[in-house]
């Protein structure tokens, strides 16, 4: 009898995922490893995201989280997450995700790669647990075998609290392509620090990746330190179509622009039919689809609230919205009938299947 290979699968967000590890990697930092209950594999781009559905008390909630692992090591997909002060959900991982446990997820997504953009060189410049989608591109480059060109700039608080640090010099100490600087804000007591200290600047620009104009940026981390080196590049004369940056917190008021000709109507009133429910509720115009349905009792997941995670993307089958999106959802879909219910407002009566 001739034995036959097994036929590889991909997951899909049909199927839920298994947390198998959990690792911590600095103060309030954890890695859980995922992988599917049915074996498949991962099929994703180095920087992409995922929604997980955190069963917290009072209801699931739903959370965004960058992949920190690397499709080039497809058997399982990890998330590196940090609690900060009054955060919910990855409050309730640290405490309650376990080995064994299974979340719902949904996708990945987002455009955040450097496979999107064709470039010899890269500065990836990142700042807390945004270091995460730089590690998944980092290590896809790493594992391709061939020496990249990468300028690798982390900032933290302290060297403690720097993600992914040994991971990343190891990496650096088997090839010639990766080229790192930390920068922390003060020292560990006890610990001498040698790197860089303070806070990222054009001076330390300039000396971390002195050839920075040539280079393709990648910059995550909190929205005030990425409009810090957005204004450090600009006034460094860098050429800002190269820039990109990836962030799940609520974009700067001139990140998109509303189309003219459409004007909203506090007053003018709209009618949402929830064909797969049964249930039709009226609204203003200017009530989004996802408050509405929330109004109505109806529950469509939802992430980021502003367009970009994906999360609440549903399929309108009849009439018109009004959808400002912030890139959570391509043009296909759009072709297709679906509207981010976060970011969309219903003109007249509209009929979503939900």
């Amino acid at each position: 009898m001739t034995a036959h290979a097994p036929t590889l699968a991909f997951w899909t967000d049909a199927e839920p995922l298994e947390c198998v590890s959990t690792l911590p990697e600095a103060p309030n930092v954890v890695t859980f490893t995922f992988q599917a209950p049915s074996g498949a594999l991962f099929c994703y781009k180095p920087g992409q995201f995922i929604t997980l559905e955190l069963p917290v008390p009072g209801g699931p909630l739903h959370r965004t989280y960058t992949i920190s692992s690397s499709p080039s090591r497809p058997s399982s997909l990890t998330i590196t997450v940090k609690a900060q002060e009054g955060s919910l959900g990855t409050r309730w991982m640290l405490d309650n995700l376990r080995p064994g446990m299974r979340l719902r997820a949904t996708g990945p997504g987002g455009a955040f790669s450097y496979l999107n953009v064709a470039a010899e060189k890269y500065l990836f410049i990142s700042a807390g647990s945004g270091i995460t989608p730089m590690m998944s591109m980092a290590t896809h480059m790493y594992d391709a075998g061939r020496d990249p060109d990468i300028a690798f700039i982390n900032c933290a608080r302290r060297p403690s609290e720097i993600i992914f640090r040994e991971r990343l010099e190891h990496m650096a100490s088997r090839i010639t392509g990766i080229e790192l600087a930390w920068v922390v804000e003060d020292s560990d007591r006890y610990h001498p620090w040698t790197g860089y200290r303070g806070f990222l600047n054009q001076l330390i620009l300039g000396l971390a990746a002195p050839d920075y104009l040539e280079r393709e940026v990648f910059c995550c981390g909190p929205e005030p330190f990425m409009q810090a080196v957005r204004e450090a590049l600009s006034g460094l004369g860098y050429d800002m179509e190269r820039y990109h940056q990836e962030s799940f917190h609520a974009p700067l008021p001139d990140t998109g622009d509303v189309p003219e000709g459409v004007t909203l109507d506090d007053a003018a009133r709209a009618e949402i039919a929830f064909a797969a429910s049964g249930v039709t509720t009226e609204c203003a115009e200017t009530e989004t689809l996802l408050a509405a349905a929330r109004n109505a009792g109806i529950v469509i997941p939802s992430g980021c609230t502003f367009g970009v995670c994906g999360t609440c993307k549903v399929r309108k089958t009849a009439g018109q919205v009004h959808m400002v999106h912030n890139g959570g959802i391509t043009d296909e879909d759009i072709a297709a009938g679906y509207v981010l219910a976060c970011c969309s407002n219903p003109i007249g009566r509209v009929t979503l299947d939900v």
